[in-house]
């Protein structure tokens, strides 16, 4: 009869778990999409900015050594992404097989100018901070003038932090959502060891005694969880990426971040839950504990 009751409570025990591994694991994968999400916005927004160019006309009279001298400036400066030298001639090509016609025939000369095109890091990517560039780029007596698209950027950037403030509530309420559910099911797998709890509490064991072995085992489920959620949306990204090369468009650091972000989520809100759970029914009165 013992070992039946054992067996019972053993495959009771294991349901617990399975079913706790199971709810932290599906909360923790939905948070890890939003998270994704979030990373490939931000990507695309920064490979967006990246391709924004800024176009450097130099003066006619300008000499090699003044070029490779305004070049090797411009490499070393915090700001450039890539820098494409573009001659005079290099650029009437361009503009034979853009139009289809030499129009240097109709004129007798070349009146385009030499220029360097330049593409910043996307966190310079702002009106503000182009205009401050623009000005010391023009300090150089043999820069004519800088050209980039202020419209294009005030609307882009109008447009990304639109979004920025719609995801930023949204990832605080997903978060929110997160910690009640996983929170509901760790307390009912505690409340279902009430009797256990009490009587070790009716001995004479401390609170911390008592709380410890639950702690820990719920952080060890919420480890289990946080990988399931990772695997399954590393499965995710790999299927993304063989559709649309989802991996050429997001920063790597940042999805490591992200699974980092999902393992710490799933212990703090493990262990606050187990603490507090635990806590109420310590709190309990013995004679009104009903067994």
């Amino acid at each position: 009869m013992n070992n039946q009751f054992e067996e019972f409570q053993k495959k009771r025990l294991l349901t617990s778990y399975f079913s706790v591994i199971i709810i932290i694991s599906v909360v923790l994968f939905l948070f890890g999409i939003l998270g994704l999400s979030v990373i490939s916005i931000k990507s695309a927004s920064n490979s967006f900015k990246e391709k924004l160019t800024v176009s450097i006309y130099l003066k006619e009279d300008i000499k090699n050594v003044e070029i490779n001298q305004l070049k090797n400036s411009l490499t070393m400066s915090p700001y450039i992404k890539s820098l494409n030298f573009i001659s005079k001639d290099e650029a009437a090509i361009f503009m034979k097989e853009e139009y289809g016609e030499d129009f240097t025939d109709d004129i007798g000369y070349n009146p385009l100018v030499n220029s360097i095109d330049i593409n910043l890091k996307s966190d310079y990517i702002n009106n503000k901070i182009l205009d401050s560039i623009s000005n010391k780029i023009l300090e150089n007596k043999f820069v004519d003038e800088v050209i980039y698209d202020r419209d294009l950027i005030s609307i882009m950037n109008n447009n990304l932090n639109k979004i920025a403030f719609w995801i930023l509530p949204a990832s605080l309420i997903f978060t929110i959502i997160a910690f009640l559910i996983i929170n509901s099911s760790i307390r009912l797998s505690i409340f279902s060891n009430r009797h256990t709890i009490k009587t070790m509490q009716m001995v004479g064991a401390t609170k911390h005694f008592i709380r410890y072995p639950f702690i820990i085992k719920n952080i060890k489920l919420s480890i289990i969880s946080s990988i399931i959620a990772s695997l399954g949306l590393i499965a995710l990204i790999i299927y993304l990426d063989n559709s649309i090369s989802l991996l050429d468009m997001i920063n790597e650091l940042l999805l490591l971040g992200l699974f980092i972000v999902i393992l710490i989520l799933g212990v703090i809100i493990s262990w606050a839950s187990t603490f507090f759970a635990t806590q109420n029914i310590l709190n309990l009165n013995t004679e009104k504990f009903n067994f």
